[in-house]
């Protein structure tokens, strides 16, 4: 796990590399803001040196060194651009798989609080270091140059100006004050719908078949509609500032043309600076107009980058290690293990304290609820424990780093989930896809013969969830998923719970294979035939072991308390 002092601010941490990035990209607005005065000069030349003179050598020779410094003015922008597309592209390729990896960590810790939003807030605050809204901060401490030369050119003018600035500003404040709680609103509760929409639609045929659309149509509107209802209001509310504060600089504009004719008349300016008077004023208010029509968007990534860091913050965990222990040999020690799964608050296994030794095959058994897979979990490291300990060959299951330990793991849970994608690709967990692993792994499961009939074969297409194949075929894939690889340890869960006789066959043969092997198994499950095959027996009840020895001892105590 991350130590607290790498964990206060884990976003800022990935911003402070590209600080001197930022800084070049400052210094650049510097030189785009000096070039953004050109207009106003160009105004002055014109005005007040080429019309008096009335020489067109003078007018050309201005006007060609105008479009010479426009061009270099575009070349900047353009630049300055590209290279905060590149801290953007550079920040995400950095950033997204910490955030996905930790968002399959929260979603194992935090079930019913499961979302991409992570993602999507990543993706908002890339949006935002390309919008022109940031380039408009940029530009904002820059405005004082233009302030400078407005009170070179008139007091009355540098006044006006600060004024005017001091209106826009006072109303950015305004917007910020009165939609910010309805804004921050309004994304929790568009979150919130859209994570109950989302788990609704993964068990679409259960609502379909039990009828439950339109009332759950009326739960997600009741989220929806709250927020639509503070999304508008925040709305209404900037636009109704944003419209006020675009009018006010376009009425500043045209009193600031007002102000210099008539400090004209009073000859206490020239014509030029007539016009430039009112450029330069565009230029201090438009980024601040264009901070102001942007708000929403600032509000929004300032909301997505506080719960991103908070994200990160809360489950940065180190899964890399830097030693990469030997190929495990299967062995498995649980020493009194203590389990709270997560959300909740009492304990599903207490002191559970067990030995398999490599090779060995071991069946769980239990009534419903006895703690049966919350074992299967812990003994895998979904859950950890609060208390004990749980080794492989010795070591600490949290020394191992989880992908280079799931390679060596085969592992069926009770409820089947198939991937997006092809039956190849599913059975080869979406890595390399090497083809005689992967029939292999489907001979040995059963599937194989299974896998041909499909209309493609192995490059069968199938939907989120194998919603295209049958539970058994589910099942069987899913086997051969599990044993691809030639895993050391096979953990099943109910592994026959859809197979017809056929398929219950092929898993006793797949089950047979795994003993030669000498592969450490454990099965969960009450099939007197699939226990046959044990060496030891564990039997659980509520929570605890109740007991744990060779499979024949085990069931011998089973019948003769059943005769007694």
């Amino acid at each position: 796990m991350a130590t607290k002092e790498n964990t206060e601010n884990v976003l800022r941490s990935y911003l402070a590399k590209y600080k001197k990035t930022l800084i070049i990209v400052g210094l650049f607005s510097l030189f785009i803001n000096i070039l953004f005065l050109l207009p106003s000069i160009y105004m002055l030349a014109v005005y007040d040196i080429v019309v008096p003179s009335t020489s067109v050598p003078t007018l050309l020779v201005i006007t060609a060194l105008a479009v010479v410094l426009y061009f270099a003015l575009g070349l900047l922008q353009s630049v300055r651009a590209k290279v905060m597309q590149i801290i953007s592209l550079k920040l995400d390729s950095e950033l997204n798989k910490e955030v996905f990896t930790s968002s399959f960590e929260y979603a194992i810790r935090n079930p019913s609080k499961a979302s991409a939003q992570p993602i999507n807030d990543l993706y908002q605050l890339k949006q935002f270091l390309t919008s022109p809204v940031l380039f408009a901060i940029f530009d904002l401490p820059w405005v004082p140059i233009y302030f400078g030369v407005l009170f070179v050119f008139h007091v009355y003018y540098g006044v006006m100006a600060i004024l005017s600035m001091a209106v826009i500003v006072a109303l950015a404040i305004l917007n910020e004050y009165i939609t910010k709680k309805k804004l921050k609103e309004s994304n929790e509760l568009l979150v919130r719908s859209t994570n109950f929409l989302n788990r609704a639609l993964l068990n679409a045929e259960v609502v379909e078949a039990l009828g439950m659309r339109n009332n759950l149509y009326k739960k997600w509107m009741n989220f929806y509609s709250k927020h639509l209802s503070a999304f508008e209001e925040a709305t209404d509310r900037n636009n109704f500032l944003s419209n006020l504060t675009r009018i006010f600089r376009i009425m500043a504009q045209s009193l600031m043309l007002g102000l210099g004719g008539y400090l004209a008349i009073k000859h206490e300016i020239t014509t030029g600076m007539i016009v430039a008077g009112s450029i330069l004023l565009g230029r201090i208010l438009g980024p601040i107009d264009t901070i102001v029509n942007g708000w929403r968007q600032i509000g929004n990534t300032k909301v997505a980058y506080t719960r991103l860091n908070e994200f990160l913050k809360f489950l940065r965990f180190k899964r890399e290690v830097s030693v990469k222990l030997p190929e495990p040999k299967g062995e498995i020690e649980l020493s009194n293990v203590v389990v709270v799964p997560p959300e909740g608050k009492t304990p599903v296994l207490r002191n559970i304290n067990m030995r398999i030794l490599p090779g060995e095959f071991v069946a769980i058994i239990g009534p419903s609820g006895s703690g049966k897979s919350s074992l299967v979990r812990t003994i895998l490291g979904i859950w950890l424990p609060v208390h004990g300990t749980v080794e492989i060959d010795g070591a600490d299951l949290k020394q191992w780093d989880r992908d280079y330990f799931g390679k060596f793991v085969g592992y069926l849970p009770q409820d089947i989930e198939l991937f997006e994608g092809t039956v190849a690709e599913n059975i080869a967990r979406f890595g390399e896809l090497d083809s005689e692993k992967i029939i292999e792994a489907a001979k040995l499961s059963g599937a194989h013969d299974v896998i041909i009939k499909l209309p493609d074969g192995y490059d069968t297409y199938i939907g989120p969830g194998g919603i295209t194949l049958s539970g058994g075929q589910r099942q069987r894939i899913a086997l051969a998923r599990a044993l691809y690889g030639n895993p050391r340890i096979v953990i099943l869960d109910e592994p026959d719970s859809n197979l017809d006789e056929q398929g219950e066959q092929a898993l006793y043969n797949a089950l047979i294979e795994l003993k030669k092997r000498k592969v450490t198994t454990i099965i969960v499950s009450h099939r007197i035939r699939l226990l046959n095959l044990v060496d030891k027996i564990a039997i659980m009840q509520d929570g605890t072991l109740k007991a744990f020895g060779k499979a024949d001892i085990i069931i011998q105590k089973l019948l003769r308390k059943n005769v007694n």
